[in-house]
C-alpha cells in the first residue's frame, strides 16, 4: 500500500502521489518527444503510462526509480501505439525508426534534464507568441495544470486553455518539427526559455494551489535547467542573471517555514538558516551579470540585485530600502507590469510607511484571481488600525485561489484584525 506519512491525510498523501507522478511524467514526455518526433504519441503514452501508475502504485507501493518505471511503461504504450498506426498506409517507416529505440537503455537524470531543456527551446518557438511559448512549455514539458499556468500567467484558466489549443493547432497546421533547434537559433528562443524556468521557479517557491508553500522538485528542476542553460549560453547576461536570482530566492527555502510548516514572512524569518553558500554564488553570479549588462538593464539581474538587498541585510530593520525602491525603479523601465508595481509598493510602504504604501497600491488597479494583491492591503490597512477595512481585503484574499498554508496565514491574520476591532 501507499504509505501514508504520520500526520499526513489520505487526501494529502494521494496528492503528493499525483504530484510525484505528473512531475517524473514531465520529464519522461521530454525523453519520448525526442525519441519519437511526436508530441501527440508522446503525450498519449505518457497519459496512458501515468494513469497506470495511479492505479498500480497506491497498492503496490511507489517504485525505487519511478522515472525509469514511468519510461518503461510509456515506450511500451508507445510501440503498441505506433504499430496500430503502422498497419495504415504511410506509417510503416515511423513504426521502425522508433523500433530501432526500443531496446535502448534508459536515460539517466542527466540526460533527461537535457532532453527537457532541448524541448523547451523547441516548444519556444518564434512563430508563437512569448507568453504562448511560455505556456505550451510549461504546460507541456513542465508538468504545470492549465490552471497552473494561468494563474503564473494572471490568465483565468479558460482563457489559457483556448490559447493552448490554439498553438497546437497552429504547429499542426503549420507543420512545426518537435526537434532541438540549431545553435543558431537558440537567441531568438531565449527570451521564452528564461520565461518559462523563472514561473516554473516561481510555481515551486510559492504554490499557487495545494497543501504546501514549497514545491521543492520544481524548484529543484528550475535550478538545474538555469545551470544547463548557463552551460549551453554562458555569456549572456540574463542567463547569469537568472540563475543569481533563483539562487538568491532559494537560499531562503529553510526558514519559510516554521516548525509547526505555517508560514513564515520574510521579516520574521531566522536569517541564520539561510543557505550561505547559494547566497555567495548568488552574489557572484550577480557581479558578472550586472557587468555584462553595464548601460542596458537586464531583467531577470535587476530582480537579482533585488533579491540580493534582502540577502545582504543582517535584519529586516538593516534592510536597504532606498537600494530596494530604486531598483524596483529601474525594474519598471522594462519590465512595467501590476506584480512588479505591487512589489514595489510593499518597498515603498518599509521606506515611507504604510499610507505610502497604501497610495502607491491605489496606482495598480485590479488583479483579478491574484491573492497578494487584496492581502498586501489589508497588512498595510492593519498597520493603519483599520480593522474593518483591513479583514474585508483579507477576506477578499480568501476568495481567491493560493495554497492551504498561505490560507492558513491569511486565516489567522483574519482572525486577529477582528479580534482587535472587537477590543
Amino acid at each position: 500500500m501507499l504509505p501514508t506519512p504520520e500526520g499526513c491525510t489520505f487526501e494529502a498523501s494521494r496528492e503528493a502521489l499525483v504530484r510525484l507522478v505528473r512531475d517524473e511524467g514531465a520529464r519522461v514526455l521530454a525523453t519520448l518527444v525526442r525519441t519519437t518526433g511526436s508530441l501527440e504519441l508522446a503525450e498519449d503514452a505518457v497519459q496512458d503510462a501515468v494513469l497506470k501508475a495511479l492505479e498500480i502504485w497506491p497498492g503496490s507501493g511507489i517504485p525505487a526509480q519511478p522515472r525509469a518505471w514511468l519510461t518503461v511503461a510509456a515506450r511500451n504504450r508507445a510501440i503498441d501505439l505506433l504499430r496500430r498506426e503502422a498497419r495504415r498506409p504511410g506509417k510503416e517507416h515511423a513504426a521502425e525508426i522508433f523500433a530501432l529505440h526500443s531496446d535502448a537503455a534508459l536515460p539517466g537524470p542527466d540526460v533527461v534534464a537535457d532532453d527537457l531543456l532541448r524541448l523547451v527551446f523547441t516548444c519556444c518557438h518564434p512563430s508563437l507568441p512569448l507568453e504562448t511559448q511560455t505556456a505550451l512549455a510549461l504546460r507541456t514539458l513542465c508538468g504545470l495544470s492549465t490552471a497552473e499556468v494561468g494563474r503564473a500567467l494572471l490568465v483565468p484558466e479558460a482563457t489559457m486553455a483556448k490559447r493552448l489549443t490554439r498553438a497546437r493547432r497552429k504547429i499542426a497546421v503549420a507543420a512545426i518539427p518537435y526537434r532541438a533547434p540549431a545553435a543558431t537559433e537558440l537567441p531568438r528562443r531565449l527570451r521564452g526559455v528564461l520565461a518559462t524556468i523563472y514561473l516554473l521557479f516561481n510555481e515551486g517557491y510559492n504554490a499557487s494551489a495545494g497543501e504546501d508553500l514549497i514545491r521543492s522538485q520544481l524548484t529543484a528542476e528550475a535550478l538545474r535547467l538555469s545551470r544547463l542553460l548557463l552551460e549551453l549560453l554562458p555569456g549572456e547576461a540574463s542567463v547569469i542573471g537568472l540563475l543569481a536570482l533563483l539562487l538568491l530566492q532559494s537560499s531562503r527555502h529553510a526558514a519559510r517555514l516554521g516548525d509547526d510548516g505555517e508560514v513564515v514572512l520574510l521579516a520574521d524569518q531566522d536569517r541564520r538558516r539561510w543557505d550561505r553558500k547559494a547566497i555567495a554564488e548568488g552574489m557572484t553570479l550577480l557581479g558578472v551579470a550586472l557587468r555584462r549588462a553595464p548601460t542596458e538593464p537586464d531583467l531577470y539581474a535587476t530582480q537579482a540585485a533585488i533579491a540580493a538587498c534582502h540577502a545582504l541585510a543582517a535584519t529586516w530593520e538593516a534592510t536597504n530600502w532606498d537600494a530596494v525602491v530604486s531598483w524596483y525603479d529601474v525594474l519598471l523601465t522594462i519590465n512595467d507590469t501590476p506584480v512588479v508595481r505591487l512589489n514595489r509598493a510593499v518597498a515603498i510602504s518599509e521606506l515611507r510607511g504604510p499610507r505610502a504604501g497604501l497610495a502607491a497600491l491605489a496606482e495598480i488597479g485590479e488583479l483579478p484571481g491574484y491573492p497578494s494583491l487584496p492581502a498586501v492591503r489589508a497588512e498595510l490597512l492593519y498597520r493603519l488600525r483599520r480593522w474593518d477595512d483591513a479583514a474585508t481585503s483579507f477576506r477578499a484574499a480568501l476568495a481567491m485561489p493560493a495554497n492551504n498554508a498561505q490560507r492558513r496565514h491569511l486565516h489567522e491574520r483574519l482572525a486577529r484584525c477582528e479580534h482587535s476591532a472587537k477590543t
